[in-house]
């Protein structure tokens, strides 16, 4: 009996616990398995975030990545509704605010990224649109953001501060709708960020502006409140905020925090 005993309590060492218990393997579990990382990032970048989804990915095996775009401001109403998410990549301090108020960010964003508003038309530019003020024009047809959405928000501040009135043709919910409006020929402008002109890759012309320095739009990130993996989510807000994620951004045209 004693000698069955010392069998069965060495076999137990070696499978790591006998008995199946809550705790037997969880560790395991928790190191091998699986994890999901919930970003929920801002439309205008797509492009930057999808980098750092690789990137983040092939540093952290078995973790993946899903990444939510939107426009900032149905973003964070979704946090604040209680979307599951790890990570919030706002564009504009007001939708990171929103966010802020409801008691749901770790600790003081982190403005990683600036950005602000060019003129996209299509290419070649038959409307001879050169600046602000030509927008105003009635031959022209014009999307914009929608005022709640930060590229819709700065667009009104320029508005306000040269005087010139725009007469937009659709307001969208985000700026790579705004985007899609000039690429398919629907509008023959529309005010979205310099970094989507250079992430379209041709297919459409930017127009540069000085009145846009006027609104600039911050880009702040936080990790959410009671997120599902917070380590994980602070690992990836580091990417973002380091040195390798700032040339990444900067590639893609965003301008230094």
């Amino acid at each position: 009996m004693r000698v069955l005993a010392g069998l069965v309590a060495g076999l137990c060492m070696v499978l790591a616990g006998c008995g199946g218990g809550p705790g037997a393997g969880a560790g395991d579990a928790a190191s091998s398995g699986n994890r999901t990382l919930n970003v929920f990032a801002a439309a205008s970048l797509t492009d930057a975030f999808t980098a750092f989804e690789k990137q983040f990915e092939a540093g952290n095996p078995g973790v993946d990545v899903k990444l939510n775009f939107a426009g900032s401001s149905d973003l964070a109403q979704q946090i604040v509704n209680g979307a599951p998410a790890d990570v919030f990549a706002a564009a504009g301090d007001a939708t990171m605010k929103t966010v802020i108020d409801a008691g749901l960010a770790t600790g003081a964003p982190t403005v990683f990224a600036t950005n602000v508003l060019q003129i996209a038309t299509p290419p070649g530019d038959t409307k001879g649109i050169a600046s602000f003020a030509d927008l105003a024009r009635p031959d022209l047809k014009v999307v914009v953001c929608a005022p709640q959405v930060p590229c819709g928000a700065a667009a009104e501040k320029i508005e306000k501060a040269t005087g010139v009135t725009l007469t937009p043709v659709s307001e969208e919910s985000d700026v790579k709708s705004t985007l899609g409006k000039v690429r398919t020929g629907n509008a023959d402008a529309g005010l979205v960020y310099s970094t989507d002109v250079i992430a379209a890759k041709g297919t459409v012309q930017g127009v540069s502006f000085p009145e846009a320095a006027q609104a600039p739009t911050n880009y702040p990130i936080a990790v959410v409140q009671g997120a599902p993996q917070t380590a994980l989510a602070q690992k990836f807000q580091d990417l973002v905020t380091g040195g390798s994620g700032q040339g990444t951004l900067q590639a893609a045209g965003f301008g230094a925090p």
